[in-house]
C-alpha cells in the first residue's frame, strides 16, 4: 500500500484522529482516543520510509529547517480527500512523524451540537474568547465552527494566525484571510501586530504563547476587535491565573485590570470516551465574564470563580464537573470517565446518581 493510498484510507475512516509512523514498528493509529496498531497495514517502517515520506510532504523551505532544527510543523493536503497537520522529529537518528487528521469539510456550531451560548459568542462585536484545554481536545475545531458561524452570518473581515492552517474557510459574507506562521509570518506575535494593521474585525490567534502576543492580543480586544484565542490550560480559573502570571509581578495589577474588562469568555473543554466506545464526548466549562467574574479577576481572587461559574446558570455557565455528570445522566460516558476527568471528586459522588 502507497503511503497516499493509506491516508486516504484512514482519513475516511470513522473517529480516527492522529497517525504516528516511526522506524520498525507499523503505522500507529489514535481512535476515539485510544493508541493502536493500524491492523490494515502490517508492515514495518525503515528508516529510509520515514525520512523519504516527510521529505516527500515538505517543501524544500520546510525541509531544509526541518534538517537544521530537527522538527517541524506544517499542513500537509491531498487534494479532494483530507488535509493534515504535520509534526516531523528526529528520534534516536531516524525521523518520527505525527499526522493529525482535519475533515475537508469545516465545522459548524449546529453540526457539532455545540451549546447554544457559542452562536451569542460569535455575534460579539469586541472581547477576548478564550479556547482552553489539552492538546487534542478539539479546540481548534470549536473555533473553527466560530469562525465558521461569523463568516456565514456577519460582514467581517475575519484575520487568523494558525501554527499551521487546519480548516480552509472560503469567502462568504465575510472575508477571510489565513496566515500560517513560518511560512506567510516569522511568528505569532509579529503576525498578530501586523494584523492590527490590515483593518481587522476578527482575530484568531492559533496560540498565545508569550507575554507579548498575550500582550497585543489585550490590546486588540481592547481597541474594538473580537479576538479568539488558545491556551494550553484545564480550566477557566488556571486560564486567568496563567495570563496573568506571564507577566511581572509589577503589571500584574494593571493587567488583572485590563483583562476583566475585554475577556467574554473561557471555554476549557475535554473529549471524554463514548460508553459504547465507538466515539467521544465533548465536555465544556463555559465562564462568561458577567459582573461578578470581571470583579473576581479585577480583586486577583481565582479561588472564587468556580463558585460563581455554578451560581451563572441563567448566564450560560457551567462548570466542567456540572458537564461531566450531565453527560453521565444521558448514558453518554460512564461513572469511570466522569470520575477521571472531573475536578472536584467528593461533588462528583455526591452527585453521581
Amino acid at each position: 500500500m502507497e503511503f497516499e493510498e493509506l491516508l486516504k484510507i484512514i482519513s475516511q475512516e470513522d473517529q480516527i484522529s492522529d497517525l504516528h509512523l516511526t522506524v520498525f514498528s507499523p503505522p500507529y493509529i489514535r481512535k476515539n482516543g485510544k493508541l493502536r496498531p493500524y491492523d490494515k497495514y502490517n508492515k514495518e517502517l525503515s528508516v529510509e520510509d520515514t525520512e523519504n515520506l516527510a521529505k516527500e510532504m515538505m517543501s524544500d523551505k520546510q525541509y531544509k529547517e526541518f534538517k537544521e532544527k530537527g522538527e517541524i510543523d506544517f499542513s500537509y493536503r491531498i487534494p479532494g480527500i483530507s488535509r493534515f497537520r504535520v509534526n516531523a522529529y528526529h528520534q534516536r537518528g531516524s525521523v518520527g512523524i505525527a499526522l493529525r487528521i482535519i475533515p475537508n469539510e469545516v465545522p459548524t456550531i449546529d453540526s457539532m451540537n455545540l451549546p447554544d451560548v457559542f452562536k451569542k459568542l460569535a455575534y460579539q462585536r469586541m472581547g477576548l474568547v478564550l479556547s482552553t484545554g489539552p492538546t487534542g481536545s478539539g479546540k481548534s475545531t470549536t473555533q473553527a465552527a466560530i469562525i465558521n458561524e461569523i463568516n456565514q452570518n456577519r460582514q467581517s473581515h475575519i484575520m487568523t494566525l494558525e501554527d499551521p492552517i487546519e480548516y480552509l474557510h472560503k469567502h462568504n459574507k465575510s472575508l477571510v484571510h489565513q496566515r500560517e506562521v513560518g511560512s506567510d509570518t516569522n511568528n505569532f506575535k509579529r503576525g498578530l501586530r501586523a494584523c492590527l494593521r490590515q483593518d481587522p474585525d476578527v482575530i484568531l490567534v492559533g496560540e498565545m504563547r508569550d507575554l507579548e502576543t498575550i500582550q497585543i492580543a489585550l490590546e486588540a480586544a481592547e481597541t474594538g476587535h473580537l479576538v479568539l484565542a488558545t491556551l494550553h490550560t484545564n480550566s477557566a480559573p488556571a486560564t486567568i491565573d496563567r495570563i496573568i502570571d506571564v507577566f511581572p509581578s509589577g503589571q500584574q495589577g494593571q493587567i488583572k485590570i485590563q483583562l476583566a474588562s475585554v475577556l467574554s469568555a473561557v471555554i476549557a473543554q475535554q473529549l471524554i470516551p463514548t460508553k459504547d466506545q465507538n466515539g467521544r464526548a465533548a465536555a465544556f466549562e463555559i465562564m462568561m465574564a458577567t459582573s461578578a467574574i470581571r470583579n473576581i479577576i479585577r480583586e486577583g481572587k481565582t479561588n472564587q470563580i468556580y463558585s460563581a461559574i455554578q451560581t451563572g446558570g441563567r448566564y450560560n455557565m457551567v462548570t466542567m464537573d456540572n458537564s461531566l455528570l450531565k453527560l453521565y445522566q444521558r448514558e453518554k460516558i460512564s461513572k469511570e470517565s466522569v470520575l477521571h476527568h472531573c475536578n472536584d471528586i467528593k461533588y462528583v459522588n455526591e452527585n453521581l446518581r
